[in-house]
């Protein structure tokens, strides 16, 4: 274990600044709002604060508040927060981060469980400064690599937690490390219905399935976007931090999240000082289709947002559901937009799988 710190160099700092007051703006297309995409008027207005107003040195400060470490795994350093609980007897709690996230996706959630959890957050490889891997990862290797972290640590029982990316490494954990992980608590996704399921539904349920996926299946598919060009697109997200911030605010309009803007552009800067657009996209480019988390059963699971009791049904074919509330607020990210009604979720949960 090497304890780490981030120190982005002024230089880096003063090239971005030069880099956005240069953008080349391209001409408003017709539509309205956000119909062609981000509007220029919004992308013009959140670039200069990111340039003039954003202060990186304090929000990497409050990074840097947290202990920081990297570690070798798997032939991959890996870099990671460990943060302690004042409890010795706490239990360890393992956050998963999502895309296009990163660790900055809890710095608000963390402080809030360390009364109850000593607090593990990994930057995925390929994200942050976790380096990348090779081609042909996947989410088993993820998984396999935080059981050894944690195995690293001295935790022998521990419970998972995440969110997007995250609800897939987190229920994979438990897979790979039952004999150690108490539980696994995900923000939502179980359960969602496959074409076969759809076509058993009922006159109430499809009309429900249908609402639903007006928001599943709006935005930009990223998705197939990565599978078929990773590489063409991260030319611009590498070199253009308007480019790269324009993908970024399209994805969190998709998602649906209304995120602080500093906290946005903290995970922006991450990205952008890390150059990990590109690498940090493997989990579609490795892939031959998008799915749905599916769980595991060899532990109790939890979710933060379950859905329709049609969803919790379906996932009960794979998961054994223990934990399924209704009216928690926060869209996608909710460790980023709601991250007291997050805790206190995750802290009902491993209350009733830890004891």
């Amino acid at each position: 274990m090497t304890p780490f710190r981030i120190a982005i160099p002024d230089a880096d700092l003063d090239d971005l600044r030069a880099r956005l007051a240069r953008t080349r703006w391209t001409a408003q297309l017709p539509g309205d709002g956000w119909s062609r995409g981000v509007p220029v008027d919004h992308l013009r207005e959140l670039a200069e604060y990111w340039r003039t107003g954003f202060d990186w040195r304090s929000r990497e400060a409050e990074l840097n508040s947290f202990p920081q470490f990297t570690t070798e795994i798997d032939g991959l350093s890996v870099h990671f927060l460990h943060v302690r609980s004042p409890r010795p007897d706490a239990l360890p709690l393992l956050l998963t981060h999502g895309w296009p996230a990163s660790i900055v996706e809890f710095v608000r959630l963390i402080p809030l469980l360390t009364g109850s959890f000593h607090v593990v957050v990994p930057h995925v490889p390929g994200f942050g400064w976790s380096q990348a891997p090779a081609a042909g990862f996947s989410v088993n290797r993820v998984a396999r690599v935080w059981a050894a972290l944690m195995a690293r640590l001295g935790y022998d029982r521990y419970g998972t937690q995440g969110g997007d990316l995250g609800a897939y490494v987190a229920p994979e954990v438990a897979i790979v490390d039952a004999e150690h992980v108490v539980g696994v608590h995900i923000d939502g996704g179980l359960g969602f219905p496959s074409p076969a399921d759809v076509a058993r539904m009922s006159e109430a349920e499809r009309a429900e399935y249908e609402q639903i996926m007006q928001w599943a299946g709006a935005g930009v598919d990223h998705h197939a976007l990565l599978r078929a060009a990773p590489q063409t697109f991260a030319y611009g997200w590498h070199d253009s931090p308007a480019a790269a911030l324009a993908w970024l605010a399209q994805k969190f309009r998709d998602f649906g999240d209304e995120v602080e803007r500093d906290l946005f552009l903290t995970n922006a800067s991450v990205y952008w000082f890390t150059g990990t657009f590109g690498t940090s996209s493997w989990p579609m480019y490795d892939t031959t289709e998008s799915a749905w988390p599916v769980g595991q059963k060899a532990v109790p699971s939890g979710v933060y947002a379950g859905g329709p009791a049609l969803f919790r049904r379906l996932a009960e074919r794979h998961n054994t559901i223990v934990h399924w509330p209704e009216g928690n607020p926060g869209g996608h990210f909710v460790a980023m937009e709601e991250p007291e009604a997050h805790a206190a979720d995750i802290g009902a949960f491993f209350a009733k799988v830890a004891a």
